[in-house]
């Protein structure tokens, strides 16, 4: 596995998205994720998206962060939001969220972010179990879906 940066309108996180998205709907019964979201949103230095490739070089995952700052969702000064978290389900099990989750942080880290956030649901306990297993705390909610009740918010000092 080794993983690269892309934009986010790459194909192949277009591809990845589009069955993110389509997880979304089975679990939640619903259109998936509506937060708006632009490519230039994930370039550095403001953001970055990452995507992993198996040793057949087909995309399997990906993730990406992006930079917020206080304003009237929630986020406060300093915040890396990450999104897009996922992995194929042919390719989970092998650690490759947490590489790619250990390199957004790093990245943010480095380019002066101070806690990174995220936003999950309650129907995907391997995504809360990953990023509780990696440090990451419960928070007041922020976001778009900070008044779902199936949303989860968790926040960690970067």
């Amino acid at each position: 596995m080794h993983i690269r940066r892309a934009a986010f309108d790459h194909p192949d996180a277009v591809k990845l998205n589009d069955q993110v998205q389509a997880e979304y709907a089975v679990r939640y019964g619903d259109e998936g994720d509506v937060t708006p979201l632009d490519p230039s949103m994930f370039r550095p230095p403001a953001g970055l998206y990452l995507i992993a490739y198996d040793d057949l070089d087909r995309p399997v995952a990906t993730g990406g962060w992006r930079s917020q700052d206080e304003n009237d969702e929630g986020y406060a000064d300093g915040d890396a939001e990450l999104k897009r978290m996922y992995v194929v389900e042919e390719a989970r099990g092998n650690g490759l969220a947490r590489r790619i989750l250990a390199a957004l942080e790093d990245d943010a880290r480095a380019a002066g972010r101070t806690r990174m956030v995220l936003e999950t649901g309650n129907k995907q306990p391997e995504a809360i179990a990953l990023y509780e297993s990696s440090g990451y705390e419960p928070c007041v909610k922020f976001g778009l879906y900070r008044f779902h009740e199936d949303s989860r918010c968790y926040a960690k000092s970067l």
